[in-house]
C-alpha cells in the first residue's frame, strides 16, 4: 500500500467508530464520522502529548466536550497508540469495558475528563487553561519554560446550547485563556433534527462577544482547511480561540449522511457497507491496514516530546532546586509534610479558645490558617465573596500576572464555577474550592455529581445554610438541598457546628483525593461545644458521641449544624439518660467500621431524636420508623431567624417534648 492520504487516517477512525456502534447495536456514529477529518488533523500535526505515559505533566489537554461521540475519542486513542486495545473497541458500551457509553476518566488511559452532560467538557476545558497559565506564572523562569501546553476541546452545537457554555465562554474571554482552542462542530443537526428551528444564534460574533478570537467558515472536511486554521489559532496568545468547523453530520452514509437519523443510532449492516463503497474502504469491520496503522504512530513522537522535557526539567532542578522540588510535590498531588500536624495544632487551638461565631467565619478562620500551608490551594465565589467569606489575607485575583495568583472572581456564574473547578483539580497542581450560597447549589447541582462521579478533588463551599439566614426568605432558604447533596454518591457532605467541626471539615476535604467534598457553613453565630481530645480526633469520623449519659444511654438525641447546640440544651433538661451524637457528615460516619458506628449509635437504643433545619425524610435511616425528626418539610418564610426557628418548631422544647413522647 502506498502511503495512506489524510482521508485514510481519518477514514480509520470512521470505520471503527461505525463498526463498536454497529456491534454495540447503540452508539453515536454520525459526529465521528463528521469530526474524523478534524480529529485526524490536530492529533497527527499539533496535539504534544505521550501515549506511552498519559500522565505527562506538560501534555497537552484533549477534551472531547460532545462526548455522546466518544467513539471519536477512542478510535484515535487506539490508533495513537495508548493502552486500549481493539478489543476494547468491540466491547463498546459493554460491561467492564474501558470504552463506556461516553468517555470516563477513570476507565481509559488518555480521557482528560469524565464527558457526557453537554457544556461541561467545554468548562472543564476552561479550567485545565487556567491551571496551565497559573502554574506558568508560578513557575516558569527566564530560559527555564516548564509549562507549556494547549487545552484543545471539541464541542458541538448542543455544548453551545447549553447556558454553561455561555458562562465559561465568557469567563475565559475575561480572563484571556489564549492557549485555549475550541473547534465547534458546526453540523445544524441534533436529535430532533435540523437547528434552524431553535437554534439560530450567531455563534461566532457572540464568542468574540465575549472576547474570543474567532476563525469563521472552516471546511472541516478540507484537511489543508483545517491545518490553515490550527495555524491561525496557534498565531496568537492573547485570547481563546473559536474555529468554527462546518461538517456534515455522517459523513460519507449515501442515505443518512446530513440527517439526525445518523447521530443516535447504528448504521446496519446494508448501510455500514455502503459507506465503505462511497469511501472507499475495502477492509472489514475493525480492520485497520498495517500501513494506516503504522502511519498514525509514526506521526507520532510523544516518547521524544516528553524526554525532550524531561532534558529541560533537569536544567530547571540545577538552576532552581527548591521551585522544582515544589513542582513536582504540586503536580504528584502530595500534601506538605507538616501538613497535618500543622492543621491539628490549629483545631487544638479552635477548642481551646472556643469561638462563638457563625460557621462561615470559622470557615474563613480556617482558610486563613491553611491556605499559608498550601500554595496549591486556589478559591473562589460566584459574586459573594464577602458573604460566603471565601477571601483570605494572600488571596489574589487570578486575573492578575502574579506568581501567587490564587483567587478566581468567577461572577455569577454558579454552574460554570464548578466545572471549572473540576477542570482545575484534574489537571493537577491545584486543590480549588469554589462558593455560594447553599440554596444555589442547584444551579451547579450536575457539576457536583460531576466532581463525584469523575471524581474530582473539588471542594464546594456553600454558606447560609438553612432557614437561619432569616429575611431573605424562602427563596434564599434551602430546605431540601442537604438530602439532595448527601444524595450523591462519593460526595461528602459536611455541617459542622461550631468553628472546631469546621476546621476539622476543611482539613478532611483537603486531605480527600477520591472525590469532592460540600462544606456547608451558617449564617448566624453557633455556640462552642465542650469537648476532650478524643472527641476532637472524633469529628474526622463524621459521626460522634459529644455529650453522654453517666450510664447506658435511654435516648439518642442525632442533630448537625446550627442544631446541635438546641440539642445539647434539650439533653440537659432532660437530665441523665440522654446521648447527644453530633454528625456533621453522615457520609463519613457511614463509611466507618461496624464497630465503631454501633459505638455511636447501638442498636440496643431505639429511642432516637434527629434534628435538623431541613427536611426530614433524610434522617429516618438513623432514627427509623419510631423514631422523631424535627425539621422543615415546607418552604421557609421572610423573618429574622430566631423567630422563624420558633415558628417552625425547631426548638429546644420542642427536642424535649419529641424526647419525652417515645
Amino acid at each position: 500500500m502506498t502511503t495512506p492520504t489524510r482521508r485514510e487516517l481519518a477514514n480509520a477512525i470512521r470505520f471503527l467508530a461505525i463498526d463498536a456502534v454497529d456491534a454495540a447495536k447503540s452508539g453515536h456514529p454520525g459526529m465521528p464520522m463528521g469530526m474524523a477529518d478534524i480529529a485526524e488533523v490536530l492529533w497527527n500535526d499539533y496535539l504534544s502529548h505521550n501515549p506511552g505515559n498519559p500522565g505527562w505533566v506538560d501534555r497537552d489537554r484533549f477534551v472531547l466536550s460532545n462526548g455522546h461521540g466518544s467513539m471519536l475519542q477512542y478510535a484515535l486513542l487506539h490508533l495513537a497508540g495508548y493502552d486500549l486495545p481493539i478489543e476494547e473497541l468491540k466491547n463498546f458500551r459493554q460491561l467492564h469495558s474501558r470504552t463506556a457509553g461516553h468517555p470516563e476518566r477513570h476507565e481509559t488511559p488518555g480521557v482528560e475528563t469524565t464527558t457526557g452532560p453537554l457544556g461541561q467538557g467545554l468548562a472543564n476545558a476552561v479550567g485545565f487553561a487556567l491551571a496551565e497559565r497559573l502554574l506558568a506564572q508560578r513557575f516558569n523562569r527566564d530560559g527555564h519554560t516548564v509549562v507549556d501546553h494547549r487545552t484543545w476541546v471539541l464541542l458541538g452545537d448542543g455544548c453551545l446550547m447549553e447556558g454553561i457554555s455561555h458562562e465559561v465562554a465568557s469567563l475565559a474571554g475575561t480572563l484571556g485563556l489564549g492557549k485555549l482552542v475550541a473547534l465547534w462542530d458546526d453540523n445544524r443537526i441534533s436529535i430532533d433534527g435540523n437547528t434552524a428551528g431553535w437554534f439560530t444564534d450567531d455563534t461566532p460574533a457572540r464568542f468574540e462577544a465575549y472576547g474570543w478570537r474567532v476563525i469563521r467558515d472552516v471546511d472541516g472536511h478540507d484537511s489543508e482547511a483545517v491545518k490553515a486554521a490550527l495555524d491561525d489559532a496557534l498565531s496568537q496568545a492573547s485570547k481563546p480561540t473559536l474555529v468554527c468547523c462546518r461538517t456534515t453530520i455522517g459523513f460519507g452514509s449515501p442515505n443518512r449522511a446530513g440527517k439526525e437519523s445518523s447521530h443516535g443510532a447504528p448504521l446496519g449492516k446494508d448501510e455500514s457497507e455502503a459507506t465503505r463503497a462511497a469511501l472507499g474502504w475495502t477492509h472489514g469491520p475493525f480492520e485497520v491496514p498495517e500501513a494506516i496503522r503504522d502511519a498514525w504512530r509514526a506521526t507520532d513522537a510523544g516518547a521524544a516530546r516528553e524526554a525532550e522535557w524531561t532534558e529541560r526539567f533537569e536544567a530547571y532542578r540545577a538552576a532552581h532546586p527548591d521551585l522544582a522540588a515544589e513542582f513536582e510535590r504540586r503536580t504528584q498531588g502530595a500534601l506538605p509534610e507538616t501538613f497535618v500536624a500543622d492543621a491539628d495544632a490549629f483545631i487544638a487551638t479552635l477548642q481551646d479558645d472556643g469561638p462563638t461565631i457563625a460557621s462561615r467565619k470559622a470557615s474563613q478562620m480556617s482558610i486563613e490558617a491553611f491556605a499559608p500551608l498550601l500554595p496549591e490551594l486556589i478559591g473562589g465565589s460566584a459574586d459573594l465573596a464577602h458573604s460566603n467569606l471565601t477571601l483570605w489575607k494572600g488571596s489574589t485575583s487570578a486575573a492578575s500576572t502574579d506568581a501567587n495568583a490564587n483567587y478566581v472572581y468567577y461572577g455569577v456564574r454558579e454552574f460554570g464555577m464548578s466545572a471549572i473547578a473540576n477542570g482545575l483539580a484534574l489537571h493537577g497542581g491545584f486543590i480549588p474550592f469554589d462558593a455560594t450560597f447553599l440554596v444555589f447549589s442547584d444551579y451547579a447541582r450536575n457539576a457536583v455529581r460531576m466532581s463525584a462521579l469523575i471524581p474530582a478533588h473539588a471542594i464546594h463551599v456553600y454558606t447560609h445554610d438553612s432557614i437561619g439566614l432569616g429575611e431573605d426568605g424562602p427563596t434564599h432558604q434551602p430546605v431540601e438541598h442537604l438530602a439532595s447533596l448527601r444524595y450523591i454518591p462519593n460526595n461528602d457532605v459536611w455541617r459542622p457546628c461550631d468553628a472546631v467541626e469546621s476546621a476539622v471539615a476543611w482539613k478532611s476535604a483537603i486531605l480527600r483525593k477520591d472525590g469532592p467534598s460540600c462544606l456547608v457553613f451558617s449564617r448566624q453565630n453557633l455556640t462552642h461545644q465542650p469537648r476532650d481530645a478524643a472527641q476532637v480526633a472524633a469529628i474526622a469520623r463524621g459521626g460522634y458521641v459529644l455529650k453522654d449519659s453517666v450510664g447506658t444511654p435511654e435516648i439518642i438525641l442525632i442533630a448537625t449544624g446550627s442544631e446541635v447546640g438546641l440539642a445539647t440544651q434539650a439533653a440537659e433538661q432532660l437530665g441523665d439518660g440522654v446521648r447527644v451524637v453530633s454528625m456533621p457528615s453522615s457520609d463519613v460516619f457511614d463509611r466507618q467500621d461496624a464497630a465503631y458506628r454501633e459505638s455511636v449509635l447501638p442498636h440496643a437504643v431505639r429511642k432516637r431524636v434527629a434534628v435538623e433545619a431541613g427536611v426530614t425524610g433524610f434522617w429516618r435511616a438513623y432514627v427509623g420508623l419510631d423514631g422523631a425528626v424535627i425539621g422543615i418539610d415546607s418552604f421557609g418564610a421572610s423573618a429574622p431567624a430566631d423567630k422563624l426557628y420558633v415558628h417552625f418548631g425547631i426548638t429546644v422544647e420542642a427536642i424535649v417534648e419529641a424526647a419525652k413522647a417515645l
